[in-house]
């Protein structure tokens, strides 16, 4: 296993882009630590290393992720990503605690955060609804990327329209955060939920205008018609 880490890190290196070395810390106002390899590429070479862990259990697949988040080196953070999910048809309840560790102790941006949520931990809720309740306690953490989690883990369950209740609970909890990308992340799950409850989601933000906001409330307003954007926008 070692020698697959030391492989990927080889390729990672081998990438970088100076184009990208310099644009990378552009996208984050906290400090990041990266290679400098464009997106589109890493996503390659997590991909392309992705039969080399089918025949390795999960436990030592999760170990693997874990090293690299360990790192805290953004590209090696999102191959990390990608293998999680890649072995989502053998998740159980009791990953969830793993998933957790990783976010509570190795997410340090907005990015890393996204690409765990999204679609690891997004999935694993889908497959697990007991567990969207976690949710709640992530919305209540003094961290601000947990407290993000708790939102972006239901972006694309809520384009299905699922856990309606539950994303307005999350979005209650958050409604008055301070920080700019909390905001943008519970904004961003009601414009994912308004795609099929737009009336309801609608009705949250128009209750909630004059507290809410005005980055979050833009956020969950995007994809409705103009008219409902000026009532919502109206003071």
């Amino acid at each position: 296993m070692n020698s697959l880490i030391d492989i990927i890190r080889q390729e990672l290196a081998d990438s970088v882009d100076e184009k990208t070395v310099k644009t990378s810390q552009n996208f984050f106002k906290e400090k990041i630590k990266f290679y400098g390899v464009k997106v589109p590429v890493v996503q390659q070479i997590a991909k392309k290393h992705s039969s080399k862990i089918e025949s390795l259990t999960k436990q030592e697949i999760f170990d693997l992720c874990s090293r690299l988040w360990q790192s805290g080196l953004i590209e090696e953070s999102f191959v990390a990503c990608n293998w999680s999910y890649y072995i989502h048809k053998r998740f159980e309840p009791t990953d969830f605690r793993v998933f957790e560790k990783w976010i509570k102790e190795y997410v340090n941006n907005w990015a890393s955060c996204d690409t765990l949520c999204n679609h690891t931990v997004g999935e694993f809720i889908e497959m697990y609804p007991e567990f969207v309740a976690s949710l709640n306690e992530f919305a209540r953490s003094q961290n601000r990327w947990v407290r993000r989690a708790a939102a972006v883990s239901l972006i694309i369950p809520a384009r299905k329209g699922k856990f309606l209740n539950e994303i307005f609970e999350i979005a209650d909890i958050l409604l008055l955060d301070s920080d700019d990308l909390v905001q943008k992340g519970y904004g961003w799950m009601l414009k994912a939920a308004s795609q099929a409850h737009r009336d309801e989601v609608f009705d949250f933000v128009m209750k909630n205008k004059y507290i809410m906001p005005r980055t979050a409330l833009r956020y969950a307003i995007e994809k409705m018609p103009a008219d409902m954007k000026k009532q919502a926008m109206s003071k």
